[in-house]
């Protein structure tokens, strides 16, 4: 007889969540407030990250990156989420924009943005949605026309998380009009520093504030062939890929968002007295607890279970990453909910942290394919697309 099914990390992993969890609580967990409230990118935080050797976890050595695999980056995540979701999103986001080279980029590219990312040297964001192309990403209009040595593009996209702070951005164009919906679409590699790039306005959010959100425009963008991820018509494909890698990551940051409220309002609850005593000590309240915790540990289950489907290269991918992101993302909403719930007033002031993480939240239930959209890609792993 084997060894059965293992639910516990190895022990370097454990080690690693001990180290995160102490820099996060050391350097990150004084400034979360501030950063929110600032809503600027923390540049001093990168920083941090990458002198830390954080920025290279989950990208091969091979290419400059520090190891490790979608797991590890889901306990860097999760960690950094309990205190500041915004935070979060630098590594979570940066390896959404790398996730196009690393499934279909020239050795070049993948050599390049790894070491560029690792260094600190890149950030990068991932570019599909557009103002009238959300959930229907395959409906976009940006389009990409042939020039000598290579492309020009034009078009808007929407929703780009950290638009600005980024250095590279992996893009979707259409570059066949005429051909079949979502196999006429290319990826490219673009540059800030591109002729006909630019950013429009920041946008105001009501959560994970710290990071911007933009929308970065192309009039006549021109980028070289050497700027094509994968093979010309192909990109549709290796954007939903892309999701189904980066999914898991979202549910970890949706987990360590509810983590966080959740610790923060067990420790309240303990000291919080009312009619003589804790009001922990009240049935009401511990029923409230037993049921976030319940919705915690299975959220955690589901999350892990994906990134080792990552990293396992399991063919059911989708199917797990869809069930890890919604969710986690839905125990995220419903335990913040509680433990502003639990804190009473206090909870709904800023004074006290879990009214920002009911703030950050909402956003895992939109972000990367809505919650809607999860329940429609499981369904069609149910029963197929009918």
């Amino acid at each position: 007889m084997g060894q059965g099914l293992s639910f516990a990390f190895t022990e370097e992993q454990q080690a690693f969540r001990s180290s995160v969890r102490r820099l996060v609580e050391d350097k990150i967990a004084p400034r979360a407030a501030d950063i929110d409230a600032a809503d600027e990118f923390p540049w001093d935080i990168d920083e941090l990250l990458v002198a830390n050797g954080l920025a290279g976890v989950s990208y091969p050595e091979e290419y400059g990156g520090a190891g490790g695999g979608a797991v590890d980056l889901g306990i860097l995540v999760e960690e950094i989420s309990r205190w500041q979701a915004g935070v979060s999103l630098i590594p979570a986001v940066n390896k959404l924009g790398a996730n196009p080279i690393l499934l279909s980029g020239s050795e070049e590219q993948k050599k390049e943005v790894v070491s560029g990312i690792a260094e600190g040297r890149y950030r990068m964001s991932y570019c599909l949605s557009e103002p009238d192309s959300g959930s229907d990403a395959a409906a976009m209009r940006s389009r990409a026309t042939p020039a000598d040595g290579g492309w020009v593009i034009n078009g808007t996209k929407r929703w780009i998380t950290n638009a600005g702070a980024s250095e590279l951005y992996t893009l979707f164009a259409v570059t066949d009009p005429d051909g079949v919906k979502g196999k006429n679409i290319t990826c490219f590699l673009v540059s800030k520093d591109a002729e006909g790039f630019s950013l429009g306005r920041k946008e105001d959010k009501m959560g994970i504030r710290g990071s911007p959100t933009r929308e970065v425009i192309l009039e006549n963008c021109f980028v070289s062939d050497g700027g094509v991820v994968g093979e010309v018509n192909k990109g549709f494909d290796i954007a939903m890929r892309t999701l189904d890698l980066s999914r898991p990551t979202i549910a970890a940051q949706a987990l360590g968002i509810a983590q966080g409220a959740f610790d923060f309002a067990v420790e309240y609850c303990r000291e919080r007295r009312q009619f003589g005593k804790p009001i922990s000590g009240f049935q009401g309240m511990q029923f409230m607890f037993a049921d976030m915790a319940m919705k915690l540990e299975t959220a955690r289950l589901a999350v892990y279970k994906a990134a080792q489907a990552v990293d396992d290269g399991d063919r059911r991918v989708t199917y797990w990453a869809a069930i890890a992101k919604c969710w986690a993302s839905d125990v995220a909403m419903s335990v913040t909910t509680d433990c502003v719930q639990a804190l009473g007033g206090y909870g709904y002031v800023r004074d006290y942290p879990v009214e920002r993480l009911m703030r950050d939240a909402k956003i895992t239930q939109i972000y990367e394919g809505t919650n809607q959209i999860q329940r429609v890609v499981i369904a069609r792993e149910i029963f197929g697309k009918g």
